[in-house]
């Protein structure tokens, strides 16, 4: 009897871990399907589309010093992008997913093809029941080495008044 239920019990741990067994492969499709649809639908202005592929506590950090908004504070910035019929249009080119070893957590960077030229996305998703989510993302602009000490020509009378309130403020 004693072995009886040892084998049963072996039977049954074994069918457990198989049906709960993690598809990595099938994940990343999952996801890669999600953020291209995120970005689709922001291309075709579908606001609730494009919003409703995030978390209610997304964050949304943007290529301006000054783009760190939750997701109510991102979406009042682009409404009136939206309602004008023009938002963005990121293309992805390159993307790697990683998952941590529950597997319902997942981050991502990307490589973009957008009005703005290359630039790269990261972020972080979580898994909400069977869907994937967006909580975190972060958009950079890409600047090439040869290029950076033209670009802190432009961009150092704007943010050198930004430091100088972030240090005020004690941020």
């Amino acid at each position: 009897m004693k072995n009886i239920f040892i084998v049963s019990l072996g039977i049954f741990l074994c069918a457990a871990f198989t049906t709960i067994k993690f598809d990595e492969t099938k994940e990343k499709e999952k996801i890669n399907t999600v953020l291209d649809a995120w970005h689709k639908a922001a291309a075709e202005v579908k606001y609730d589309t494009y919003f409703n592929f995030m978390t209610e506590d997304a964050i949304f950090i943007g290529t301006d010093a000054t783009e760190n908004w939750n997701k109510t504070e991102f979406q009042a910035f682009a409404k009136p992008y939206f309602d004008k019929g023009k938002a963005w249009n990121f293309t992805a080119v390159e993307r790697h997913v990683y998952f941590d070893k529950t597997g319902k957590t997942a981050w991502f960077d990307e490589m973009l093809n957008t009005q703005m030229k290359i630039c790269r996305g990261s972020g972080v998703l979580v898994k909400i029941g069977e869907e994937w989510k967006i909580k975190h993302y972060v958009l950079s602009m890409t600047v090439p080495n040869d290029n950076v000490n033209e670009v802190i020509k432009i961009k150092a009378p704007i943010e050198d008044v930004l430091l100088i309130n972030l240090q005020k403020s004690g941020r």
